[in-house]
């Protein structure tokens, strides 16, 4: 019998904490949990500068998730910014010298540990294996190779790096609110994981727009590899800085008023009025037409300005974009989805409880584990066993000793209807 697994995923993102808890069972993923705390301990650069105040919020997301599920949450999988990232394939010889002639799990091991000791410069340090294939008896292919006969075999691992800063930095912050690092992941390489971009690079290009608060990371994909990543400095706050500069306005109600935006085109948004706000010195109204007039513009720049960086690219070749992050949740992209200049589509999170753009990254980090852990055949998990078993023998129990229940009430039923 399968063993129900408990992971828990961490996103420090701009303006919050993300967290995510999921049960793998029998390779299906349920999410049990998630966690949003705001927190403004990270800037525009996805630099941390206040510190305190991310360990806090993150203290406050496992508190609250702990006191849901019934259980201590003792270590994560820790989502990092893709800044400065960079690559580099490594080919190692295994050879097979214990005599069986037979490829074990302890051969992939040692292959795979020989080739992430490669080291790029000081300035970044490895992430993720972005893709690993196996040439054993001139047969390529990326399936563990187990069991296979020979006397060698090659590993080809494709490596991925960031910033060294950049992960100190989050690591820290996760290790001084008291959790262990189960393990890291690149945000991009999550979300690519999450929304198939990985898989699919294979057919055609694919360029993965991250649309957060304050950034928008733009992630190139190719041959099932996340080849490269970019920066726009500016997110879905942005359109609607001046409206929020005229009335003063939070960062929550702005996203609320984008996600009212109801036309791409400003004259077939109405007068009707779609926000108000009595204030000591003001009455605030705001309608969607004034609404539509003041974001719609910006958003096209932003377009405009990913369509620039990716030009290049889009030159090449067939391509396309996959639109995700918190500010997919603006329906109005949809409407503006032809004016990228290739084939664009916004991604639509359907895991049950967490239909949410803001949670892709942290879905996506427990695929990466798992797909990696096929190597490491490592047995933690993110809860504490014993609570975690505790839990389930007192669910279960509750459920075969309940009076009344609904399986129980169909049973009686069927059984009546026999007689």
């Amino acid at each position: 019998m399968s063993k129900k697994r408990v992971y828990a995923a961490i996103e420090i993102a701009d303006q919050e904490i993300r967290l995510i808890v999921l049960e793998i069972f029998e390779a299906r993923y349920n999410v049990l949990r998630t966690e949003r705390v705001a927190c403004s301990g990270v800037d525009k650069n996805q630099k941390i500068v206040d510190e305190s105040a991310i360990v806090t919020a993150i203290r406050q997301a496992i508190t609250n998730a702990q006191a849901a599920l019934g259980y201590r949450i003792e270590r994560v999988l820790l989502a990092v910014p893709s800044v400065n990232v960079m690559r580099s394939s490594q080919k190692v010889r295994v050879q097979i010298e214990d005599g069986t002639k037979n490829i074990r799990l302890f051969h992939i091991q040692q292959g795979y540990k020989n080739a992430i000791q490669k080291r790029l410069n000081e300035d970044v340090e490895f992430v993720n294996a972005n893709k690993v294939t196996y040439e054993v008896n001139g047969t390529v292919s990326q399936k563990l190779p187990l069991n296979q006969e020979c006397e060698d075999f090659m590993m080809d691992v494709d490596l991925l790096y960031a910033d060294k800063e950049t992960i100190y930095s989050y690591a820290r912050c996760v290790e001084q609110a008291n959790l262990e690092i189960l393990d890291l992941c690149l945000d991009s390489f999550a979300i690519g994981q999450e929304t198939a971009a990985l898989t699919q690079s294979t057919e055609r290009v694919t360029i993965q727009i991250d649309l957060e608060q304050n950034h928008s990371t733009l992630a190139l994909f190719s041959t099932g590899r996340l080849m490269t990543c970019t920066t726009l400095d500016f997110g879905y706050l942005w359109f609607i800085e001046d409206i929020q500069k005229k009335y003063k306005l939070s960062d929550e109600v702005c996203y609320r008023l984008l996600q009212n935006i109801f036309s791409g085109q400003e004259d077939e948004n109405s007068d009707v009025i779609i926000y108000i706000e009595q204030r000591e010195d003001m009455r605030i109204e705001i309608t969607a037409n004034e609404l539509a007039k003041a974001c719609l513009p910006r958003i096209r720049q932003w377009i405009a300005a990913v369509n620039d960086a990716c030009l290049p690219i889009v030159r090449q070749g067939k391509s396309r974009y996959v639109i995700t992050g918190q500010g997919s949740n603006i329906p109005v992209l949809k409407d503006l989805d032809k004016s990228f200049n290739a084939s664009a589509m916004i991604y639509q999170e359907q895991a049950i409880g967490a239909r949410d753009g803001a949670f892709v990254c942290g879905l996506g980090m427990a695929y990466a584990w798992q797909d990696i852990n096929r190597i490491h055949h490592d047995d933690r998990i993110s809860a504490n066993n014993n609570e975690l078993e505790a839990s389930i023998d007192s669910i279960n129990q509750k459920a075969s000793s309940v009076e009344g229940g609904f399986t129980k009430k169909l049973k009686n039923a069927i059984l009546a209807e026999e007689e």
